[in-house]
């Protein structure tokens, strides 16, 4: 069994890819700091392919499929980042590589692999969301609306493949806070304490394997997501610009 996981050079993907070894899968890992994969490939037992590749230009995401293309049984996607601070104050460039890393690169990946995996009748798909898919983010605006396309992309595609009863799968993985470089390089920090990338990557994997739709890791961000619910939409955006701006540096 082959898995492809991006972003796996730091967090959440290099702890699923470090669980996957350990449950017997090779690895294609895919991030653009080759010196990370390299030093995860030496602590690794199982076969790992190294792909260095900047998945915000779509040409990248296209090669990368066809690099990979017939020998990938499990995509885990991965790569993503955030950028807090007020819409009209930042970065509108970032932001629109942040578009093309966490829902254009997705979306391609997903597609292509899903009509492989259709044909084939079997394959797994886990896409790396977050709690934030569900609610609206103020001053960590452009995140908060990738990971909504992110879930809802998702969790259309589950049905789709539950109405044929097919045996492709599909997840989403949920987490909140995780103690992972998202604050370093989105310049802001968790007011909550993070669940581990170690934890995240284990319970996602083992739920994914058991074909579990939305995967939301730790108890209080079940409770939180389960809020969401019955809290009515301009309470919850205040409550959420509040908790974002205790964030930002």
């Amino acid at each position: 069994m082959v898995a492809l996981i991006t972003g796996a050079s730091s967090g959440i993907g290099r702890d699923i890819a470090r669980y996957l070894s350990k449950l017997g899968y090779d690895l294609i890992v895919v991030a653009r700091r080759k010196d990370l994969l390299l030093e995860l490939k030496k602590e690794l037992k199982t076969k790992v392919e190294v792909i260095e590749l900047d998945l915000s230009k779509e040409e990248n995401v296209y090669k990368l499929y066809d690099m990979t293309k017939g020998r990938v049984d499990f995509l885990i996607n991965n790569a993503g980042f955030g950028l807090f601070g007020m819409t009209y104050q930042t970065d509108l460039d970032t932001e629109l590589k942040m578009i093309d890393v966490n829902i254009k690169c997705v979306h391609i990946l997903t597609k292509l692999f899903l009509q492989e995996f259709v044909k084939k009748d079997k394959g797994r798909i886990l896409n790396v969301a977050s709690s934030a898919g569900f609610m609206a983010g103020p001053r960590l605006n452009t995140y908060y609306a990738t990971k909504n396309y992110v879930l809802k992309f998702t969790m259309a595609i589950y049905e789709e493949l539950r109405r044929m009863k097919s045996n492709v799968h599909i997840s989403a993985l949920c987490p909140g806070p995780v103690n992972t470089e998202f604050n370093r390089v989105a310049k802001g920090k968790f007011e909550l304490k993070g669940l581990s990338s170690e934890y995240v990557a284990k319970y996602a994997i083992d739920k994914s394997l058991k074909n579990k739709l939305l995967i939301v890791p730790g108890t209080t961000m079940k409770i939180g997501v389960f809020m969401t619910r019955l809290v009515p939409y301009k309470l919850l955006l205040r409550i959420t610009y509040g908790i974002q701006k205790r964030k930002e540096k």
